[in-house]
């Protein structure tokens, strides 16, 4: 669609911070994929309808899409601001917003609002519907709040990025695990109305990186970023911080404390990517046993000279600098990337190296019981003969698991790819022992 275009059909939104949103400017495209399922057993839920209008003209449906059997629906393409919006700090949203109402037989409405589209990325949006026979416990509507680069939240406060463990009555772990979970709580440490959610550890770096970076920029940015973000909440898991405070959680939403976290944020692929490869990774300093808590601001609203600035980190990425040297251009020559020792709630590690077709092994036999048992929940991935021999039927049923969870379609199982039938081989065995 033409700048002429949508010209002639200019809206107005008003941001919460009282100023007029101009979007007849979205001449780029973006993408949307959503996966509904149920919200008690996350079973996919097919032939759902979801109905996608702009935020600025929420009675007008532009597109009405449905879920395949897998719960999830076909990429659909939407108009987005320019990409150059997202690329350096100025008064132009960088992202168009939109609405989608999601419905399905025998299940109770949902509404988010707010989705956040950027030029020439994808977005994921998951819904967990609710049963009409189940008391319902979930936000509705679902209200996505701006960017924090574009909307105004609270500076963070300034801590020790190494905390001192030796202080009479703190307790620590006694070595770096990647949790399974970590627990939310929806607001300020204080604010005992907050409501406190149970999250993937995964799933909420993916959260609040797509909360806090532009999906747009340079990968080396979003690795440093992301590196930042995972060290910052380990640090947190590490030292148990908000427990020995007498809180019940891991880490808060609240950005004068700790990073922004949106209940049911629409997530981006590029981000996700990025997630699934270095997860378990974290940031040191010698002689340090904690992940360091690594501190950072905007760079545009806020300056933070011993911190990393977020717009500063994307400068560095446009000038080709690796992720670990923009970590160091602002945390010191010190600082280096660390692995954790082991990843909780996994049943059996990465192998250190690829499955592929003439695999065979242990290994082999555990990834083809994994995905039997996903199966049941996701019935287009193939059963497959639990023979431990990496044969093309394997290797089909692994493609059709990386096309269903949108992962690289290979047919061949690396790093990414084990720990996401993993979680997902999980979530699914836990589920049928509660039921």
């Amino acid at each position: 669609m033409s700048q002429a275009d949508y010209n002639s059909i200019y809206i107005a939104q008003v941001d919460e911070t009282g100023n007029q949103t101009d979007t007849s400017n979205q001449i780029d495209e973006g993408t949307l994929r959503v996966q509904v399922v149920d919200q008690r057993n996350q079973t996919p839920i097919k032939n759902a309808q979801i109905e996608i209008a702009d935020t600025g003209n929420p009675n007008q449906t532009l597109e009405v899409i449905n879920t395949d059997e897998n719960g999830f629906t076909e990429s659909v393409t939407l108009s987005a601001p320019p990409l150059e919006f997202s690329m350096s700090p100025s008064d132009n949203q960088p992202y168009a917003e939109y609405n989608i109402k999601v419905s399905a037989a025998s299940y109770e409405e949902e509404i988010v609002t707010g989705i956040q589209i950027f030029s020439g990325e994808q977005g994921n949006q998951n819904i967990r519907l609710v049963s009409q026979t189940e008391p319902e416990d979930v936000y509705n509507p679902i209200s996505i709040g701006p960017h924090t680069l574009w909307g105004n939240y609270p500076p963070k406060i300034a801590e020790e990025e190494v905390k001192p463990v030796d202080v009479s009555g703190e307790i620590v772990l006694s070595r770096v695990v990647i949790p399974e979970y970590v627990v939310v709580h929806d607001g300020s440490p204080s604010d005992s109305t907050a409501k406190d959610y149970y999250i993937l550890y995964r799933d909420y770096i993916k959260n609040v990186a797509s909360c806090e970076i532009y999906s747009t920029w340079p990968q080396a940015t979003l690795e440093a970023n992301i590196l930042a973000i995972m060290s910052f909440t380990l640090n947190r898991v590490y030292t148990e911080w908000y427990r020995n405070k007498g809180y019940n959680f891991t880490i808060t939403s609240s950005t004068a404390f700790d990073h922004k976290w949106i209940y049911n944020k629409t997530t981006y692929d590029s981000i996700s990517a990025v997630v699934d490869r270095i997860f378990n990774q974290y940031l040191s300093r010698p002689n340090v046993s904690q992940p360091i808590l690594t501190q950072y601001c905007d760079g545009k609203r806020v300056t933070c000279p011993n911190w990393m600035s977020q717009w500063g980190s994307k400068y560095l990425g446009d000038q080709n600098y690796s992720a670990i040297d923009i970590l160091r251009n602002y945390y010191g020559a010190s600082i280096y990337i660390n692995t954790a020792e082991s990843i909780s709630g996994i049943p059996a590690s990465y192998p250190g190296y690829e499955l592929t077709i003439g695999s065979s092994g242990d290994k082999v036999r555990q990834l083809q019981e994994q995905l039997n048992r996903i199966a049941k929940n996701y019935p287009a991935i193939p059963t497959i003969a639990v023979d431990g021999i990496y044969g093309s039927k394997t290797a089909d049923a692994v493609r059709t698991f990386q096309k269903v969870f949108n992962l690289p379609q290979t047919g061949t199982v690396d790093f990414s790819t084990w720990y996401k039938i993993s979680e997902i081989y999980v979530g699914v065995s836990r589920i049928a022992e509660l039921t």
